[in-house]
C-alpha cells in the first residue's frame, strides 16, 4: 500500500475513474445490445431508433477518453452495417 499522500490519493481517484468508466462502458454494452434486439425483430424502425441512440452513447464515451477514437467508429460502423442490411 502507498505511504505518499499523493500516492494515496491517486489510488483513490484510479478507483473512482476506474467506476466512471466501467459504468460507461456497461451503457455502450446496453444501447449495443438494444440495437442488436431491433435487428433480430426485424423491426427497422426501432432499429434506426437504437442506432442513433447508440451512436450518442459510443460518441460520448469517446470523448471522456473510456475509448479509443478508432473503436468507437469501429463500433458505430458495425451496428450502422447491420442496420443497413436489414432491408
Amino acid at each position: 500500500m502507498a505511504n505518499i499522500k499523493s500516492a494515496k490519493k491517486r489510488v483513490l481517484v484510479a478507483e473512482r475513474n476506474a467506476e466512471k468508466n466501467k459504468a460507461i462502458k456497461t451503457g455502450v454494452k446496453t444501447a449495443v445490445k438494444k440495437v442488436n434486439a431491433a435487428i433480430e425483430s426485424g423491426d427497422k424502425k426501432a432499429a434506426d431508433e437504437a442506432l442513433v441512440s447508440a451512436t450518442s452513447i459510443i460518441d460520448k464515451a469517446c470523448s471522456k477518453g473510456v475509448y479509443h477514437k478508432n473503436t468507437a467508429s469501429r463500433k458505430v460502423s458495425r451496428l450502422a452495417s447491420a442496420v443497413n442490411k436489414m432491408s
